[in-house]
């Protein structure tokens, strides 16, 4: 056999084997695309929550810290501490809690704390006007946040779609520190 016949039989069964092989690479790309698709899908829908639950608790932390810390001096003329910390919270959220419907998710309450021997429970003083003495804890709280999934999880072809939102509620705590004038506390919580 002569080289140019071989490399004109070579040829031949190459693009004998591409014709054959032609639909598998298409088969092959779906088998591949769908359970990738799914897995990003899972990875992106998480990595959300994650964010979204952190976020929240990184505000409320912030927010807490502030309420602690500020004084009368400090805040804007009539202005009220419970005020202030909700709307600090609000702010560091990065518009998960926007407008009043966001606002009215953040929860601000005082308690007194029992005697250092007791083991009672502590006291909510919220509705008392002293509820931010120095000494007491203020707990700032986001309650009941609702996030909705990014992408609709499908478990089974034979199970309903399942949109339900993932329920989240956040808190902090800290001991509200010493001050000689005390801002008014506000409508709590």
């Amino acid at each position: 056999m002569k080289p140019t016949e071989s490399a004109a039989l070579l040829q031949r069964g190459r693009a004998s084997r591409r014709r054959r092989t032609k639909g598998s690479e298409l088969l092959e790309f779906t088998l591949v695309i769908m359970p990738l698709m799914a897995m990003i899908t899972v990875l992106a829908d998480t990595g959300w929550a994650v964010f979204a639950e952190s976020t929240l608790q990184r505000a409320v932390r912030i927010g807490v810290r502030t309420g602690v810390t500020l004084t009368a001096s400090q805040m804007a003329s009539g202005a009220c501490l419970t005020d202030t910390v909700k709307s600090v919270v609000q702010s560091n959220a990065f518009g998960l809690l926007h407008g009043s419907s966001g606002l009215a998710k953040v929860k601000v309450n005082y308690f007194l704390p029992p005697a250092p021997a007791s083991t009672a429970a502590a006291t909510d003083v919220s509705a008392q006007s002293n509820g931010d003495a120095p000494g007491n804890i203020m707990k700032v709280s986001v309650q009941n946040f609702s996030l909705a999934p990014l992408m609709p999880r499908i478990f089974s072809t034979r199970l309903a779609v399942d949109n339900s939102p993932l329920i989240i509620t956040v808190n902090s705590a800290d001991i509200i520190e010493p001050d000689r004038n005390p801002p008014c506390v506000g409508t709590a919580p």
